[in-house]
């Protein structure tokens, strides 16, 4: 899942994998703004065919939290 996530995130955010680990903050790590976060989510969603509401999307803070998220919910 891990991995995944990871590769979702260098694609849209152009960072490289070595910056990205499960305690990687969107915000204080990768400057993202909330138009990237919003664009990560609904990669995500459409990656793991989940939907993530509003409320939850605003409590991803890191890496480790959007992996933990699709852990619990992602039908596997």
């Amino acid at each position: 899942m891990f991995e995944r996530v990871r590769e979702i995130i260098c694609e849209k955010l152009g960072v490289d994998p070595s910056e990205v680990t499960m305690n990687t903050s969107f915000k204080d790590d990768l400057d993202a703004d909330s138009l990237s976060l919003f664009e990560l989510v609904m990669a995500f969603e459409d990656e793991f065919n989940i939907e993530i509401d509003d409320e939850q999307s605003e409590n991803i803070e890191t890496v480790g939290n959007v992996v933990s998220y699709l852990e619990s919910n992602v039908d596997k």
